[in-house]
């Protein structure tokens, strides 16, 4: 029997590890199995270069709980260790052996699917055990070696009988992780963790039917067998290349990641490079509501088939982190911050890289499949739209496939709007003018004198559409959008109707000056305008600017918008050539003025509390 000191750098590098190796201590499965997966993995690769002078099989990795024992054991078929292998690949803290490997045979090997991304991987095991125990044999005739420690740098290390290849580890699992011997835990750990392992992992048995013969008794039972349960998909979809898939696939892998998502997605993106980095994934877009509270964390990072985490932020750009799936590269570095990884030269370029398949599938599918990709618009256009306002490249791709439905339900592509605008629609600067609505139901007297006009109205219900026309008019200097209940629209129909006012400058000034002596001067600023005698009487309006700012303030402004320093200012456009002018004029009846501005307050739901009880009231007293 031999007896040592692990080589360290500290006395006692165990309590370090149990504290800080990793935040969560169920991780130690995951590196554990990873171990046994690269030992698997490397006799494969010896075996194939003729190496290893041994029949590899068809190998497996096991899980076994021993309660009584306190104990869980890790078992592989892999390539194992002689004494001397487990005196220089588990004494010497921080030797990586998978590192070492890969760089004997990095030409070969390339290739192979060994991990060796994990750090200090077997001693994650003192995370959770008091003690922990190898039991390792070589494929090559040397005996099996035996080491045991106790949580502190002493070990011993001797010989043992164990006759098959491969390597059990033994973990005494401590008092305070015993939750780690129970079996829907382990199941928990392995399904989140190892469920796409390229090597199949046993966990337990489980009972299997066996089918009858064609010639079996009528009254003839069906056979129950004991079976191994494999809990792991080894060729997961994303490790195939896209031509050896059908739609199907795609659809069956999506239930495999998400088992308790009914809706399936409405299509997906493979990712496949090689160069300059190495980097495979499906990315599905799921149906989407149009809001922002969207759930993100849905996209899984593994590392060679091996899960990481689900926060990929950094990695996938933000505007993407909405969409679900998975992405595996050797080439991200883990255990890092959020400030590393942006500044990491390869991040940025698979970053890029997703921005750039993501676009191509998109313009794809509005070339190809129009129709179909209309359908799902609104499922999808949150993630575009923020997309477009994050992504400076993913907005250049954009115009190629970013619609705007009209008060129709048609969709064009903003080029495509241009062309129906009407010639005159331009404002004070000559800019073509956009109209838009956010809420059809809210604006529809707006819409539809617009629409009686001859004007296309665009319909943008998106939470951000503040900030996406902002930024559609700072790349197009020509367009100015305006919402349909905007001042704006006032100057147009007076503009396209080109009318002269009925009443003279003295009527004119009576008339506004009436209403002025009604409507608060705080929040209302009284305008009259020559329109057709049969357009309404009274409009309310916002200035454009002014009900844009609010709405970006809304949804996460700064500055002067954060402050709340916007008041609640309107327009309330008196059409001069309407016959209720020219009464309230004759009249002067202040009464007729209050109650015809309650009504158009109570058409743009501004009538509230106490003076929409007085207008209900005052209107029953009249019946």
């Amino acid at each position: 029997m031999n007896k040592g000191k692990i080589n360290v750098q500290v006395e006692n590098i165990f309590p370090l590890i149990k504290k800080f190796l990793y935040s969560d201590h169920e991780i130690f499965l995951r590196e554990l199995i990873s171990n046994a997966t690269d030992a698997t993995l490397k006799l494969k690769h010896l075996c194939q270069i003729g190496q290893a002078q041994v029949e590899y099989g068809a190998p497996m990795i096991e899980i076994k709980i021993n309660k009584d024992q306190k104990t869980l054991h890790i078992i592989d078929q892999g390539l194992g260790m002689t004494q001397e292998e487990v005196e220089k690949y588990i004494n010497q803290v921080a030797f990586s052996g998978a590192g070492e490997f890969l760089e004997k045979y990095k030409d070969s090997a390339k290739d192979s699917g060994i991990i060796g991304h994990f750090g200090l991987g077997f001693y994650s095991a003192f995370m959770v055990a008091h003690k922990v125990e190898i039991i390792s044999k070589s494929y090559t005739d040397a005996p099996a070696a035996h080491w045991t420690c106790d949580g502190s740098p002493e070990f011993t290390l001797d010989a043992h009988t164990k006759m098959e290849r491969g390597t059990e580890i033994i973990l005494h699992i401590a008092e305070d992780s015993e939750t780690f011997l129970e079996e829907h835990k382990i199941k928990e750990l392995l399904n989140k963790y190892n469920k796409f392992m390229p090597i199949p992992i046993k966990f337990g048995s489980k009972k299997e039917t066996l089918p009858l013969a064609e010639d079996a008794p009528k009254d003839a039972k069906p056979e129950e067998i004991e079976v191994d349960n494999i809990i792991n998909i080894t060729q997961p979809a994303w490790t195939k290349k896209p031509n050896e898939l059908k739609d199907e696939d795609y659809k069956e892998f999506y239930r495999q990641l998400y088992p308790m998502q009914w809706e399936e997605p409405l299509f997906h993106i493979h990712l496949n490079v090689d160069f300059p980095f190495n980097l495979t994934g499906i990315l599905y877009f799921p149906k989407l509501s149009p809001n922002l509270q969207i759930q993100k964390d849905r996209i899984q990072l593994f590392q060679n088939q091996v899960y990481v985490t689900d926060n990929v932020e950094g990695i996938v750009p933000e505007f993407l982190t909405m969409l679900r799936g998975v992405i595996d590269s050797p080439d991200i570095p883990l255990n890092v911050s959020r400030s590393y990884l942006q500044a990491d030269g390869n991040v940025k370029k698979i970053s890029e890289y997703i921005t750039k398949k993501v676009a191509e599938k998109l313009q794809s599918l509005i070339k190809d499949h129009r129709e179909d990709f209309e359908k799902k618009w609104n499922d999808i256009k949150i993630v575009i739209e923020y997309g477009m306002l994050s992504e400076a490249k993913f907005y250049e791709k954009a115009v190629d496939f970013a619609l705007y439905p009209d008060t129709d339900g048609k969709y064009h592509l903003l080029k495509e709007v241009i062309e129906q605008i009407k010639p005159n629609q331009t404002d004070k600067n000559n800019k073509t003018i956009v109209l838009y609505t956010s809420d059809l139901s809210a604006q529809h007297s707006y819409i539809a004198s617009a629409r009686e006009r001859g004007y296309l109205v665009l319909h943008l219900d998106s939470p951000i559409v503040a900030h996406l026309i902002q930024k559609l008019e700072s790349e197009n200097e020509n367009i100015q959008f305006a919402r349909v209940d905007a001042d704006t629209l006032d100057q147009l129909i007076q503009k396209d109707e080109n009318q002269i006012s009925k009443l003279s400058d003295k009527e004119k000034e009576t008339l506004k000056g009436l209403f002025e002596e009604v409507v608060p001067k705080e929040n209302f600023s009284v305008q009259l305008q020559p329109m057709a005698s049969d357009a309404q009487p009274i409009w309310i309006t916002q200035p454009e600017f002014m009900r844009r700012m609010k709405d970006m303030q809304a949804t996460g402004g700064g500055g002067f918008m954060a402050m709340g320093g916007f008041p609640e200012m309107y327009n309330l456009v008196v059409n001069e050539n309407h016959p209720l002018a020219t009464k309230i004029m004759e009249s002067k009846d202040k009464e007729l003025i209050k109650h015809a501005f309650d009504l158009a307050r109570l058409s743009q739901n501004l009538l509230k509390g106490e003076a929409l009880t007085q207008f209900i009231q005052n209107s029953y007293n009249k019946l």
